[in-house]
């Protein structure tokens, strides 16, 4: 499966996936019109990475706002991470964000409490 690199719009984060070093990183506010068009390519890539690849996978975030459907969407890619810790795979996550905004930083926590594996939550200095 090819790396995506989609740009940053005012409704959907940047993503960048690299296969060979086995990061996805997003930026940016996600609320886009199509949820599923937009993240279906993405979760498709995490699951193909984690299917055939045996190198750790990291999740880059520097999330500023979701919506509910983005919110799904992190979950489904989250709940395919989990499985792949649960089965040995080295996964982690770390989300950056900016100390202003509060809830951001409550929203990262609140997934991190559904998740065994590595997750950071970092305010941005």
């Amino acid at each position: 499966m090819s790396d995506i690199h989609t740009s940053q719009t005012p409704s959907t984060p940047s993503v960048h996936t690299d296969r060979a070093q086995g990061l996805v990183s997003m930026a940016g506010e996600s609320y886009p019109e199509n949820p599923f068009e937009f993240f279906q390519p993405l979760i498709d890539w995490v699951g193909d990475y984690l299917d055939t690849e045996t190198r750790p996978l990291t999740l880059e975030l520097e999330l500023i706002y979701l919506n509910t459907s983005s919110i799904r969407a992190m979950m489904d890619i989250f709940d395919r991470m989990e499985e792949a810790h649960a089965a040995g795979r080295a996964v982690k996550v770390r989300w950056t964000y900016e100390p202003e905004n509060e809830r951001v930083g409550e929203l990262a926590e609140e997934f991190k409490e559904d998740c065994s594996f590595p997750f950071v939550i970092e305010p941005r200095p």
